[in-house]
């Protein structure tokens, strides 16, 4: 019974290697990239309420003000326009438009050219004048902010 058998010597399964990941890391990563691009959504869609329901309210104050500056008023009007405009579009595409270009961004959101050519050319300058316009009239000009600004939750 000395027969040499052949038998070889017991080897070791090859380790097992980190790639490819198995299927539920590939699940977990799909789970967490979407949650992520839901969180950005969300939070995008509630800033932008956000900023239009503060500016719808601070137009309704403006409207209410029982003070007649109309100066106060103007520069109230074109503040609250930057301030959504900048909250809902990018900022590097609104916030450094000045006169006749941020008027024609205005327009964009209305029907024909009341910024351009209307009553609104009044908030390109506003910021910069010392006196109120003789004939701006500052019930049209807030109810083309409220048009401008309901446009904008589409």
């Amino acid at each position: 019974m000395n027969e040499k058998l052949p038998l070889k010597d017991i080897h070791l399964p090859a380790e097992v290697s980190w790639w490819p990941p198995a299927l539920g890391w590939w699940l977990v990563l799909l789970v967490v990239v979407v949650a992520l691009v839901c969180a950005w959504w969300l939070y995008k869609k509630l800033t932008r309420r956000t900023a239009i329901k503060a500016a719808s309210a601070l137009l309704v104050d403006i409207k209410q003000s029982t003070n007649n500056d109309e100066l106060n008023t103007l520069k109230q009007l074109s503040m609250c326009l930057r301030r959504v405009s900048i909250s809902v579009n990018p900022r590097n595409k609104t916030a450094g438009l000045t006169g006749k270009d941020w008027l024609e961004y205005l327009d964009q959101s209305v029907d024909g050219t009341p910024f351009s050519t209307g009553i609104g050319r009044y908030l390109s300058e506003a910021p910069y004048r010392q006196t109120a316009p003789e004939d701006i009239e500052i019930d049209d000009l807030i109810e083309l902010c409220e048009c401008w600004l309901k446009r904008q939750h589409q």
